[in-house]
């Protein structure tokens, strides 16, 4: 890729994965695909554990609705299976990974934050929550099964169906993250949280991890290849892509 969206630092074994897409960190085909690619790549290179940040005052705004508007089924079809598998690859990611929860973690930024082990929020204007219905669309299967694993089924529906984005004192409260702390602070908490669980054994830690972990996933291989499939068509309809349209004009275009 000519651009990287994505900046990977060694921290003393713990690599930092910052994202650095544009001015929202908002996921496209393209954004999805590198993410995985990364991710792999960081494996591969034997760091003991991974911090998963962004930059400025937004985490991740979620998906790119412009680029789904203007490309249309056409896009959808190629984007949906490449989301689904950047969420996977953190979710699968064997050993400790931490999200320094820089700002604003919105939809599939929340996707992304649950599917760390750990989350860290910033103090301040930050907001959590998951917003695709308010948007006419529905969640793939990944996306929802990952969220049931990092928020806990208990408070799901609640979130999912009013959609409902919460500063941090609130996220805490649901269990939404696991601390909050000053602006300046949270990337150096992260780093330091992923050290601590990266002094686990690899083994031992990747094992323990797949356990827990392993109900969501066999539901996801399970029935991964229908939904998709009936999701692509929800996105894809002329309901949602209106529905889109007018979220675009309405919210984004301001």
């Amino acid at each position: 890729m000519a651009t990287s969206s994505i900046r990977v630092d060694d921290e003393d074994g713990i690599a930092v994965v910052t994202l650095r897409h544009g001015k929202a960190n908002t996921l496209d085909t393209e954004f999805c695909l590198e993410l995985s690619l990364r991710l792999e790549d960081v494996q591969l290179s034997g760091a003991r554990g991974v911090v998963l940040t962004g930059t400025g005052g937004i985490f991740s705004a979620g998906v790119d609705l412009r680029r789904v508007h203007d490309g249309g089924a056409d896009y959808i079809e190629e984007f949906l299976p490449a989301l689904s598998d950047a969420f996977l690859s953190v979710f699968g990611f064997p050993g400790p990974v931490v999200a320094a929860l820089n700002g604003h973690a919105i939809a599939g930024g929340a996707v992304l934050a649950a599917a760390c082990d750990f989350r860290v929020l910033a103090e301040g204007p930050s907001r959590i929550g998951i917003t695709e219905l308010l948007v006419g669309v529905p969640f793939p299967l990944a996306a929802l099964e990952i969220l049931r694993s990092g928020f806990g089924a208990d408070v799901l529906a609640e979130l999912a169906f009013l959609g409902e984005t919460h500063l941090p004192e609130d996220a805490l409260r649901h269990g939404l993250v696991n601390e909050v702390t000053a602006p300046e602070n949270v990337l150096p908490r992260a780093v330091a949280l992923a050290k601590k669980l990266a002094e686990i054994p690899a083994a031992a830690y990747a094992h323990t991890k797949a356990q827990l972990h392993r109900p969501f996933h066999e539901r996801i291989a399970e029935h991964r290849t229908g939904d998709d499939a009936h999701v692509l068509e929800l996105w894809s309809s002329p309901e949602a892509l209106a529905a889109i349209k007018a979220y675009v004009e309405r919210v984004l275009s301001r």
